[in-house]
């Protein structure tokens, strides 16, 4: 059954002919087809990508009302899965304007949400979305895309490793399971405690003891999110791995999505993964694509 997805972009994302959705869509028309994408569009979306004569043709796409009228709840609700034929998607992906009011409703932050909760990739970047398509055509028995490469080019990049506290001994086994392919990367940064036991897990496998495996910087609570968001805004960081508890409020919730806005404000620089099955069938492919 092809994968079928929610697709939704904030305004400025559609506003101008070298806007990010149709960025996106140049890069990964043909990915999109090769895999039969089904591409669940909220209205405006749309209409953009008609009105810009892209995706001709493809029965891929289906209309979903606008937001105001409740398109990108229904998206949240086939996330979680509907009754009916076709009403059930595998993931979003929501091209987000931070400074946009309407990335903040109560149904963005529940796209996400659900996401989250269900294991289904959220992709809110370009880059991530370019990325995600580059792991599904891989994992299709599909040839690389060359155009693809630079999200591979793991010597030149920082990868990131966060996780909230009941995410960590999960962090620590996906660490540990992908620990050569994570370890080709020229830098690995991550918070606190995270860092901490990353690194001990590392000198247990053999990594040097005089070298940290990942740079550590501040708790989340003191400001650990945040240090990475710089990172990010400078372009220092291409990989976010960011293993979030959706269950628990956290006192430090501004530094969360402080650094989520990061990663949305240069979209086409920053993959996000914020669930631990993507981030492994993500490692899974980028193996096979070697």
């Amino acid at each position: 059954m092809p994968i079928r997805l929610g697709l939704a972009a904030n305004r400025i994302h559609h506003q101008t002919e070298d806007a990010a959705l149709f960025g996106w869509l140049r890069a990964c028309e043909s990915g999109i087809r090769e895999l039969q994408l089904g591409l669940h569009a909220v209205g405006r979306t749309f209409d953009a990508i008609q009105a810009a004569g892209m995706l001709a043709s493809y029965r891929g796409l289906r209309r979903y009302p606008y937001g105001r009228e409740g398109g990108l709840m229904k998206l949240v609700a086939e996330v979680v899965g509907v009754e009916g034929d076709e009403r059930t998607i595998d993931g979003a992906i929501y091209l987000t304007d931070p400074v946009d009011p309407s990335s903040i409703f109560p149904e963005a932050v529940a796209l996400k949400r659900q996401c989250v909760i269900h294991g289904k990739p959220f992709l809110s970047t370009v880059a991530s979305a370019r990325d995600w398509i580059e792991m599904e055509r891989i994992h299709a028995g599909l040839p690389r895309d060359a155009g693809a490469q630079r999200f591979h080019d793991y010597a030149q990049q920082t990868l990131a490793l966060i996780a909230h506290d009941a995410l960590k001994p999960t962090m620590l086994d996906f660490a540990a399971r992908n620990f050569e392919l994570l370890s080709r990367f020229g830098r690995r940064v991550g918070t606190g405690t995270t860092g901490q036991r990353l690194n001990e897990m590392a000198w247990s496998r053999g990594w040097p003891e005089d070298r940290p495996w990942v740079d550590r910087y501040n708790s989340g609570p003191l400001g650990g999110d945040a240090q990475i968001a710089d990172l990010v805004l400078e372009r220092r960081c291409q990989r976010v791995i960011f293993f979030e508890d959706p269950h628990v409020a956290r006192q430090h919730e501004a530094d969360i999505q402080l650094l989520e806005r990061a990663v949305t404000t240069v979209t086409h620089d920053t993959v996000c993964t914020t669930s631990p099955a993507v981030a492994q069938r993500w490692c899974d492919a980028a193996l096979m694509r070697r």
